[in-house]
């Protein structure tokens, strides 16, 4: 009796990946789908793994932005702009530099009150 630890995995319960189309294959498909008898739509998109909302996504796509629309999208969170990160680098200083000047003429007017009340206290005659 062989004791494994291995654990085989079912490729059905694989983790699915999303499924990316070229432009080319997008255009391909919608062919298809125009091509298509009425009411044989619905089997085709069944066969294909499609829905029909893509197909109408890629049509609004083609119309509107022509092939260059249909062609995958990198996918996740867009890489920022250098310089749109130095400027709130910028802004932030901007904020802590305007924090500190503001300490600094509140301290310079409580000085001033300070000096004024030794003044009168040291200029009021003796009792």
């Amino acid at each position: 009796m062989s004791e494994s630890n291995e654990v085989l995995t079912e490729p059905k319960l694989e983790r699915r990946t999303r499924r990316r189309f070229s432009a080319a294959e997008k255009q391909r498909l919608l062919a298809e789908a125009d091509a298509l008898p009425h009411g044989e739509q619905g089997a085709w998109l069944r066969r294909n793994g499609l829905y029909a909302a893509q197909l109408s996504q890629w049509r609004k796509t083609l119309a509107a932005q022509g092939t260059e629309g249909l062609a995958p999208k990198r996918g996740g969170r867009q890489p920022s702009d250098p310089r749109d990160r130095e400027i709130e680098r910028l802004r932030r200083e901007n904020a802590r530099l305007e924090r500190r000047a503001q300490v600094a003429e509140d301290l310079v007017a409580l000085q001033k009150k300070l000096s004024a009340l030794f003044e009168q206290v040291h200029s009021e005659p003796a009792r």
